[in-house]
């Protein structure tokens, strides 16, 4: 059984940067130490990226707030954070939007070879994550997909806990 965790957007932008939070401030500590206990190789991480452009896009007309312009520093993955990815040869993926099809076909060749269990972490617990949570899970239905709320964080604490409600509903595991 192979064990994956998908590290989701923890970027300086959603950390304290132009969307950040106390609420994700307070989970850095707690992801690191997600991912140095898992086992290396088996770690995939996606950076939310946007162009200069981005107040021109979809999503920047609802969210006038210009944010993961890549290149720039909110763009990162949050330092302690990036140095335990590289140490474990984490797989970063960079994604256009909230939920990530390239991560989902990766998971999904992968769990074509061998059972598999897959955890998510990170930030906006009430967008990219339960957004790569259901595209997971309609992917690869019989997988087991779970969401460590320890490791999360929402806009609000009120979407955060709005957010895990919907993925439980939906038969991801909460935990």
């Amino acid at each position: 059984m192979q064990k994956i965790l998908v590290v989701i957007d923890m970027q300086n932008d959603f950390i304290d940067g132009a969307l950040g939070t106390e609420e994700a401030q307070k989970i850095v500590e707690n992801v690191v130490k997600k991912i140095e206990r898992h086992e290396k190789g088996r770690i995939f991480a996606t950076r939310d990226t946007h162009g200069e452009n981005y107040l021109e896009t979809a999503e920047g007309r609802h969210l006038p707030v210009p944010h993961c312009i890549k290149g720039t520093r909110g763009w990162e993955l949050r330092q302690e954070i990036a140095e335990q990815l590289s140490g474990k040869g984490a797989e970063v993926i960079d994604k256009p939007t909230f939920g990530s099809e390239i991560l989902a076909q990766r998971l999904y060749e992968l769990a074509e070879k061998e059972e598999t269990e897959i955890e998510l972490v990170g930030l906006c617990t009430d967008i990219c994550v339960v957004s790569n949570a259901l595209l997971l899970k309609a992917k690869l239905p019989e997988v087991t997909i779970r969401v460590d709320a320890s490791c999360c964080a929402g806009v609000t604490p009120e979407s955060h806990e709005a957010a895990l409600l919907t993925m439980k509903m939906c038969q991801i595991e909460v935990c």
